[in-house]
Formats: C-alpha cells, sequence, structure tokens
C-alpha cells in the first residue's frame, strides 16, 4: 500500500487562510491563523495576502516569545500563544474579521441564547471581551478573559477569534461563530429573538458533550447528543 505523501504543515495553513476567504469569513490581509507544533506554532506572516503566501513565510515562534525566519509573525502573534500557554487542548487558533461577527463586536455585548448552537463555543453565550489596541499584552489578556470555558469570543470593535484541536475543526467552528452572528442581526431586525432559558441551555451543553460520538464512546452517564433510532 503507498503511503501518502505527508502534509506540510506551513501550507497547511496556508490552505486554510485560502479557505477562509472561499467561505467569505476574511478578506486581504485581516485576520491569522496558526497552528501548533513542537517548540510552539506556526502562524501567518504579517500583511502578506494569502494567495501570494508561501510555506517558508510562515512563521515558527516559541512559547518563549521568540521567532525564527526572515518573515515577522503576524501583528496577533501574542493572542494566539497565549491561547497555546493557557489551553493546552488548543491545537490550532483562527481570528478573523468576518462581517456579521465584527459589526455585533462594535456593539460591546455578549450574543445570548437565541438559537441552541450558541452552545458550540462552549457556554451559554458568545462572549465579547473589553476593547484594547490591536497586538497589545492588554488585548491578550481581555480575550483570555472572555475564552474562560469558552473556545470562541467576539474581540471588541475588531473581529472574532476561535480555537480547536484542529485546522479543520478551527475553521468550522469560525465559520459557526460567524452564521450565528449573521442569523442574531437578522433576528433582530425582524424582531426581538426569543431567548432560551437556563435549563434548555443545559440540555444542550450535555447532549453537545457527545455530539459526533458513537454509542460504543458514550458513558453511561452521558446524555447522548440523539435520541438514536433503534439498532437491528
Amino acid at each position: 500500500m503507498t503511503t501518502p505523501p505527508k502534509i506540510d504543515p506551513r501550507q497547511a495553513v496556508i490552505d486554510t487562510c485560502l479557505r477562509m476567504s472561499e467561505l467569505g469569513i476574511n478578506q486581504g490581509t485581516a485576520g491569522n491563523v496558526s497552528l501548533r507544533n513542537d517548540a510552539g506554532f506556526w502562524i501567518t506572516p504579517s500583511g502578506v495576502a494569502y494567495e501570494g503566501m508561501t510555506p517558508d513565510q510562515i512563521v515558527s515562534v516559541g512559547l518563549d516569545e521568540t521567532y525564527s525566519g526572515d518573515w515577522l509573525p503576524s501583528s496577533e502573534w501574542r493572542m494566539h500563544l497565549d491561547i497555546y500557554a493557557a489551553r493546552p487542548e488548543a491545537g490550532a487558533v483562527i481570528h478573523t474579521h468576518s462581517l456579521h461577527a465584527t459589526a455585533l463586536s462594535c456593539l460591546r455585548q455578549d450574543i445570548p441564547p437565541f438559537h441552541y448552537m450558541i452552545a458550540v463555543a462552549g457556554g451559554t453565550t458568545l462572549r465579547c471581551s473589553d476593547y484594547a489596541t490591536f497586538g497589545t499584552k492588554a488585548l491578550s489578556r481581555a480575550m483570555l478573559t472572555a475564552l474562560e470555558e469558552r473556545s470562541a469570543c467576539l474581540l471588541a470593535n475588531h473581529g472574532m477569534i476561535c480555537f480547536g484541536p484542529t485546522l479543520d475543526k478551527a475553521l468550522w467552528l469560525a465559520g459557526e461563530i460567524e452564521t450565528l452572528c449573521h442569523q442574531y442581526v437578522i433576528a433582530r431586525q425582524a424582531g426581538t429573538p426569543v431567548i432560551l432559558g437556563d435549563a434548555e441551555m443545559a440540555d444542550v451543553l450535555a447532549r453537545f458533550k457527545t455530539y459526533g460520538k458513537q454509542t460504543r464512546d458514550i458513558g453511561a452517564k452521558d446524555t447522548p447528543a440523539v435520541d438514536a433510532p433503534r439498532r437491528i
């Protein structure tokens, strides 16, 4: 059997950037993507358009706040570093200026559970961080506070950031967050959204813990994500 070629992690970062543009959740040189490695993480360079980006431009940044190579890392490298340092489950980080998430971030309001999928970020709300200047320690601190017990948040007057165990999972979450923000904007334009209660969201959060798992992987005390049909 032929072994498939190993994908260069730096190319995987670029492919994720290009996919973000295809999905319409980022544009130009805005936003940034990173992938954890043994020493720290790979991250997109500062000010380089995704379409012309090459693997040699992807920057290796260490958790000791050093970098190697001829290209400066993204101006938001610190947010990525602090997520990797604080959240061992984070394997990839995506920051975007997607249209609706950014618009709502300018309101500086948490997004309430108008839809059960708000739980996709890990809690009963999609939080918005306090404001701080881009690229600063203050922004990173504000972000970490908003990310407590969450895997995504809005960044006040800025955009959104999220993380996942892999690039694919982080990209999926970034798309879900933008979709939720778009839905919330439409719902508010149409009227006043009905907000789900604490008990309803507690049930959703319990089910989300087993979402995507097979029956054999679900513990006796876990809440199944779905009421499965009878197996024959």
